[in-house]
């Protein structure tokens, strides 16, 4: 780091010879390559956009100027840059960097960035704001190609050309999303860089100027193109449109933007990067490495990687074996199929399968609407993405009753990501809804058996499950409907029982091992269902003893222990509670692990937390 370790801000940076651009950004990706080995994250994104952000802190006055990053997993370099190379080896771990973009942690992350399309509204915002205080600083909004898919993005374009306002767009084309880029938007940006008339009308633009300079020709290429395509589409949404250039040269870059910073208006420049950048297994497998744990550097092979199934994979085996029976199954998922594991069903019956992009709204009602055609849709999608469709899934989906399956990935604490991913929320937010069943298995087994039912149910249905590894169990080889509502009784106890649901059963079950130890009885019922709860459940772990507690993954407002207060609430019943769950709190980043036993329901803070409220009472 012979460079790097020279620059401590984007002001130092400022003071550099251009020349030494190129050398400096080498540096970077060797940095992020090195430290997201040991830690995990997000490396092809960051490794693809290191000679834009390079370029745009070189460039503009940050952090008075205001740099807006689209989800933020692009934004490694930008962390280097400003401040946090000495912190960056902490990056995901607990008390370390954020992954992602937060405000409150430094002052030159703008806007926090976690989930896709967000930055072109924050950014018209902030350009706004500037305007009605009468300042003067630069607005930039860096939004990668996958973003520009969602419905908020467009919104926030229209109203940006309305205004009129000075803003630029970075559109960061690497031709990727999480996986490979669908949609319309897609062939388009293709068709930007391939179209062999824009390509012999660059080449007539520079033989008319070439002898003038190489420069000039430069400069003519990219208005041959602007002229051409300005208004296929940005323009007609009010922006001047420029590019593509090439985003991985920085010296380019450097040029193009000390060019087009003081253009007046709406202004969308559009870069072309490649994805894993400067890392040969990245740019070799972008969808491996857009995130991934630790891995060799010198190989790019992932290291210590679980031999038991994950939640994922059981749900993906058990879609594709119930579709292989029934050919009305079809999945829909939101740009990404990898990570939802419906890769596997894609390859087998593409007829039958739909990558929306990164559009989560748009897919639930078009699940609603094969729906209404005798389709069984499954919509796969992470738990905290799924909170951008509650309207559609409230009116278009449960007000219908319509049998669509949202198989929510990621339910509970995701771990390393953080809080803009930890899916935590679900329970709440959807339980309200009626007619809806709400299911969480208690292991990779139950889960397989859930999603048949969900398909039988001919009834809204959201099955909820965790990141990682299984709990390890044999798998059935045939899969069963289980009876909706209702609980099994792993054990009954007359000191206390626990009601718990989910990924926190097993947690409950070990908890309720070291209460043993200690003379206190303990039962423990899987309840399967958030709704509708089994009452009947409820009234028999009363019957045993009146002390009962609630063990849930999700925050304890609105969850599933409040669902089950309401219950004993309504029946007129007796009992001395206690619900173990995720306070009002947003819970960081860290590994999952610990982020359990930070909460509370770690099976010995569960065991603690049942101890210190019983004895109390006794």
């Amino acid at each position: 780091m012979i460079i790097l370790q020279n620059i401590k801000t984007p002001q130092q940076l400022r003071l550099m010879d251009a020349t030494l651009l190129p050398q400096l950004c080498d540096e970077i990706r060797q940095v992020i390559i090195k430290t997201v080995s040991k830690t995990g994250g997000h490396l092809g994104s960051s490794l693809g956009a290191v000679d834009l952000i390079t370029a745009l802190h070189y460039v503009f006055d940050t952090p008075k100027d205001k740099i807006v990053f689209d989800t933020g997993h692009q934004a490694y370099a930008h962390k280097i840059l400003t401040g946090r190379l000495d912190k960056f080896n902490t990056i995901r771990k607990k008390g370390g960097l954020s992954g992602f973009l937060k405000i409150y942690e430094s002052e030159y992350d703008a806007f926090g960035a976690g989930h896709a399309s967000t930055a072109l509204s924050a950014a018209l915002g902030m350009a706004m704001a500037r305007d009605q205080k009468k300042e003067t600083n630069k607005v930039v909004a860096v939004v990668a190609d996958g973003s520009m898919t969602g419905g908020i993005a467009y919104e926030a374009l229209q109203n940006a050309g309305q205004l009129k306002t000075n803003l630029l767009v970075i559109l960061n084309d690497n031709q990727m999303f999480i996986s490979d880029r669908v949609g319309a938007l897609g062939t388009f940006l293709t068709k930007l860089m391939t179209k062999k008339y824009m390509l012999a009308a660059e080449d007539e633009a520079a033989k008319l100027v070439g002898k003038i300079s190489n420069k000039a020709a430069k400069i003519a290429k990219r208005a041959a193109r602007s002229i051409l395509f300005s208004d296929a589409l940005f323009g007609e949404l009010g922006f001047r449109y420029y590019g593509p250039v090439d985003g991985n040269n920085v010296a380019e870059m450097v040029n193009i933007l000390r060019q087009i910073k003081d253009v007046p208006g709406p202004v969308i420049l559009h870069t072309v990067t490649k994805k894993g950048k400067g890392y040969a297994p990245a740019e070799a497998k972008p969808v491996k490495f857009h995130g991934l744990g630790i891995f060799d550097a010198e190989t790019g092979e992932t290291i210590g990687a679980s031999d038991k199934i994950t939640y994922t994979g059981a749900f993906s085996r058990a879609l594709v074996k119930l579709a292989q029976e029934d050919e009305s199954i079809t999945a829909i998922t939101a740009a990404m199929p990898e990570g939802t594991g419906l890769s596997a069903f894609r390859d087998k019956f593409p007829g039958r399968y739909y990558d929306v992009g990164i559009a989560e709204e748009h897919a639930a009602t078009f699940a609603a609407g094969l729906a209404t055609q005798g389709i069984k849709p499954v919509v796969a999608v992470y738990s905290s993405f799924a909170q951008r469709c509650y309207d559609q899934i409230q009116q278009d989906v449960a007000l219908q009753n319509l049998p669509v399956v949202f198989a929510l990935d990621r339910a509970g604490i995701v771990g390393e990501d953080g809080p803009t991913h930890h899916g935590v929320f679900d329970i709440s937010l959807f339980r309200n809804i009626p007619g809806l069943i709400i299911a969480a298995p208690a292991d990779e087994n139950e889960l397989q058996h859930m999603l048949k039912t969900a398909f039988e149910a001919k009834a809204p249905f959201i099955l909820r499950y965790p990141r990682g590894s299984g709990a390890g169990v044999e798998m059935d080889k045939e899969m069963k409907a289980l009876h909706i509502g209702k609980a099994q009784w792993l054990q009954k106890g007359k000191d206390a029982n626990i009601l718990a649901i989910g990924n926190c059963v097993r947690p409950a079950l070990a908890a309720a091992e070291i209460l043993k130890e200690n003379g206190f009885d303990c039962g423990v019922a899987n309840m399967r269902f958030a709704k509708p709860l089994d009452g009947v459940a409820i009234k028999e772990a009363l019957a045993a003893s009146p002390r009962i507690i609630t063990v849930e993954d999700n925050m304890l407002a609105g969850g599933f222990g409040s669902a089950v207060l309401e219950h004993i609430c309504d029946a007129g019943l007796k009992a001395q509670a206690l619900r173990l769950g995720i306070k009002d709190i947003f819970v960081e980043h860290g590994k999952q692990a610990e982020l359990y036993n930070d909460v509370g329901i770690s099976p010995a803070k569960i065991a603690a937390a049942i101890s210190k409220k019983y004895k109390k009472e006794d």
